[in-house]
């Protein structure tokens, strides 16, 4: 186990400092919670997100649960390991967004009256408050006696949560071919960045802290697999989109006049395969096109033969 910091370098406040703002201000796109992403404080884009489109749909409220509990005990972990102020504050933004973005779920996708939601995501919000303060008054005590693997299973369980909300949203995509729905990818990559200074400040300080960067290693791989997830859709639905394109429509509304276009379950090298053979059917095509054409214009060996054979007419004398 790690030793408790006992200075702080500059370098690691400033970089966790970005890192926190990076994560509280991404997550405003997401409002949602920034489904999608993940990790820190990201959600205020996300709930902004939500908020203005009136939709949570494509966020799993189990996800924004799971995220809410691992900042407990990441919290826990970051103000026993004395980190610098930035780090011991992100937790605690990360579970109380994350649990508003919750609450906009309750509210929008599952149709709870507004007084319901707001609540409940209270009572939730003080209960982990609570039992956060319980913990690092308990395990303050033995782990400056010597005592570390509490400490340690707080880590591991932070790390542990953390990605296993970040599993729900690739059940969203598996259902939606690849599509990302309800994650702003500005709020998607602003915490991705926000994941990464914090991974940094953790280098920066005096001590390396490996479970703790364990947590953020975490997250920049599951977002790096949303990334790709939406990227591989993209080009495999390339075709519809730029023909709604064409039709001055967006996807949504493209595939809800033609259902049947809305589905793809080919790969890489099966659109490849489907291209070849297109343009195989229309090489051939022309060839058959210019064979008729040529056909027309020129005449056949018969036709000049029965030419040939016709009686000439008779001359005729002019007087």
């Amino acid at each position: 186990m790690d030793k408790p910091q006992v200075d702080i370098p500059p370098a690691a406040t400033v970089l966790g400092t970005i890192g926190t703002v990076a994560g509280v201000f991404r997550q405003v796109p997401l409002a949602s919670f920034t489904r999608v992403s993940t990790d820190i404080v990201q959600i205020i884009p996300q709930i902004w997100h939500n908020w203005r489109r009136k939709n949570t749909d494509g966020l799993p409220g189990i996800m924004l649960i799971l995220w809410s509990i691992c900042g407990v005990p990441f919290g826990v972990y970051a103000i026993v390991q004395n980190f610098n102020f930035a780090l011991k504050f992100q937790p605690q933004a990360f579970a109380g967004l994350t649990l508003i973005a919750w609450g906009q779920t309750l509210y929008y996708h599952n149709k709870w009256r507004a007084w319901t939601a707001t609540l409940a995501t209270i009572a939730l919000a003080s209960s982990f408050a609570l039992m956060e303060m319980i913990l690092i008054l308990t395990l303050r005590g033995p782990y400056a006696r010597g005592v570390q693997w509490p400490m340690m299973l707080m880590a591991i369980s932070a790390s542990v949560i953390q990605v296993l909300g970040l599993i729900p949203p690739y059940f969203e995509l598996a259902k939606r071919n690849g599509r990302v729905i309800g994650i702003d990818f500005w709020f998607l990559t602003i915490d991705y960045s926000g994941a990464f200074f914090s991974l940094m400040a953790v280098v920066a300080q005096q001590w390396f802290d490996a479970l703790g960067a364990s947590l953020y290693i975490a997250c920049m791989a599951l977002e790096t697999g949303i990334f790709v997830s939406q990227a591989v859709w993209m080009w495999r639905m390339r075709d519809v989109r730029r023909e709604a394109k064409k039709a001055g429509l967006t996807y949504d509304e493209y595939v809800a006049k033609h259902p049947e276009r809305s589905i793809s379950t080919a790969t890489i090298v099966d659109v490849e395969a489907q291209r070849e053979d297109e343009k195989r059917e229309y090489a051939e095509v022309r060839h058959e096109n210019d064979g008729k054409n040529a056909a027309i214009k020129e005449p056949g060996a018969q036709d000049v033969k029965k030419e040939a054979l016709q009686v000439p007419p008779n001359a005729v004398v002019k007087t």
